[in-house]
């Protein structure tokens, strides 16, 4: 990865979290990274794991594949996601878009299954118009 790449990828993932109104603390929170380390991911200082973009996208609202192959990363075979991590990914966007009105219930429910998961998420995806899956 390029120093340009590098602030391209920081640019636009700081441009992201201020057009969600996300912090960077709810950022450090769900994805289990230090909150210096993301400053400096959004800065271009620092290169991300593609498994920490994997777990940030959805804060971001952003595509995985979007942030990997800014990253560099889109070739490389630990990116292949399986159908369960697309489906437990895709639920974590609609959680965590905070414009989708969904109830608190979901936020806190760790026993719904992979299939009530996808329903939600084609619910989700029907009222926003976004494709996640």
């Amino acid at each position: 990865m390029t120093p340009e790449s590098s602030e391209q990828l920081g640019n636009l993932l700081r441009e992201l979290r201020a057009k969600r109104r996300v912090k960077l603390r709810d950022v450090e929170e769900q994805s289990g990274a230090s909150g210096s380390y993301l400053s400096q991911v959004e800065q271009g200082k620092r290169h991300p794991s593609a498994e920490l973009l994997r777990k940030i996208a959805p804060v971001y609202g952003a595509s995985v594949k979007e942030l990997l192959t800014l990253a560099g990363y889109l070739d490389e075979p630990e990116v292949r996601m399986s159908d369960q991590d697309r489906i437990e990914w895709a639920f974590k966007c609609v959680i965590s878009d905070p414009q989708y009105q969904f109830g608190t219930s979901l936020r806190t429910s760790t026993q719904l299954s992979l299939e009530a998961k996808r329903f939600i998420i084609e619910v989700y995806e029907k009222a926003t118009g976004k494709k996640l899956l």
